[in-house]
């Protein structure tokens, strides 16, 4: 794939109106999801399960493509059919998970680097070969909780820690544009803690300044990217309530310092956000006019937590699962355009 094509294939998927389901739970991580609903964590149901989102009605009028599990990418329906090819009938996007999750950072065990660099040449080709058009690859950066008696942070990210996510992000997408298949980085600041927005600010430009000059450095083609980064919003154990406004302020103000205006486009992660949070917050910062890049939303649970409760591992409520999951795509499709309204949110 060529430098237009893998512009293509990154415009194609922060379309307009659209953007990007997260479906790419490891099996750990969606164990965790199910056992909240009280169902076994077997092949069967998270092939069912993955099998009632992509099958939802009308689903590519919101959902430029969906990112899946290696599990995932391999399965097909109860009718025969490939997801992949489920997927590309309705004209979406097939993705895929080439990260293999966190491990914790030699001489700095609090924080974490990604695994999965050792033979992803060779396993994106085999990706490619079943029909992946784009891969995600997520690194953590922890912020460091702040001592309640002092008000002093630990001094968590470490320079050195986001540097070397920076550059693993950096190799990650070359490896993907060197295979023809787009890569989605995702550097995730995570929201667990309990700092304060201006801290996630800083450390969010930190880590955004990291990535770009890494990338540039080994030259990967900024136009043949997604970003998935986080929103500059407090700890959720901090205390602070901060509106969508203000979120859309802090992180534009960011995005505007560190975003090369050839990045093809944004597609935000929820990071934990909750669903009518996460599109509010979406909405707020569209509404603030034409950017240099489209923004959108590659969200996971935002998207899928009602709809897994309404299914519940039950055949019988297929339908009405995947009517609140389009009720949700939906409204972020909304949100991506800057149209998200509390009238549209309770019209179903």
């Amino acid at each position: 794939m060529n430098i237009n094509d893998l512009n293509a294939v990154a415009e194609a998927m922060v379309a307009p109106g659209k953007g990007i389901l997260a479906a790419d739970e490891s099996t750990s991580s969606i164990g965790k999801r199910f056992a909240i609903i009280g169902l076994e964590n077997t092949e069967d149901n998270r092939r069912a399960y993955r099998q009632m989102l992509i099958t939802s009605p009308g689903m590519g009028e919101y959902i430029s493509g969906v990112i899946m599990y290696d599990e995932t990418i391999h399965q097909n329906t109860t009718d025969g059919a490939s997801f992949v090819k489920v997927l590309q009938n309705v004209g979406i996007l097939p993705g895929i998970k080439v990260d293999q999750g966190t491990i914790e950072m030699s001489g700095s065990p609090k924080e974490k680097v990604t695994a999965g660099l050792e033979g992803l040449p060779e396993r994106l080709a085999g990706y490619a070969a079943l029909g992946a058009k784009f891969a995600k690859w997520r690194a953590v950066i922890t912020i460091g909780s702040t001592e309640l008696t002092t008000g002093s942070e630990l001094s968590i990210p470490t320079d050195a820690n986001l540097r070397q996510n920076a550059r693993d992000l950096a190799r990650y997408a070359k490896n993907c544009q060197d295979a023809g298949i787009v890569p989605m980085v995702e550097p995730e600041v995570l929201m667990d803690g309990n700092n304060t927005m201006e801290r996630c600010r800083e450390v969010t430009e930190k880590v955004l300044t990291a990535v770009f000059e890494e990338l540039r450095a080994i030259d990967v083609v900024i136009n043949g990217i997604i970003l998935k980064p986080n929103m500059v919003i407090p700890g959720k154990e901090s205390g602070e309530k901060k509106s969508p406004d203000e979120v859309a302020d802090a992180t534009l103000k960011v995005f505007n310092k560190t975003l090369p205006n050839e990045l093809a486009g944004i597609a935000f992660l929820s990071g934990g956000q909750g669903d009518i949070e996460a599109t509010e917050n979406l909405n707020a910062i569209n509404r603030r006019g034409t950017h240099p890049w489209r923004v959108s939303f590659s969200y996971g649970r935002a998207l899928q937590s009602a709809a897994m409760q309404a299914w519940h591992g039950n055949a019988a409520n297929i339908a009405s699962a995947q009517k609140i999951f389009l009720h949700r795509a939906k409204m972020n499709a909304l949100a991506s355009l800057g149209k998200y309204t509390a009238e549209a949110e309770h019209s179903s």
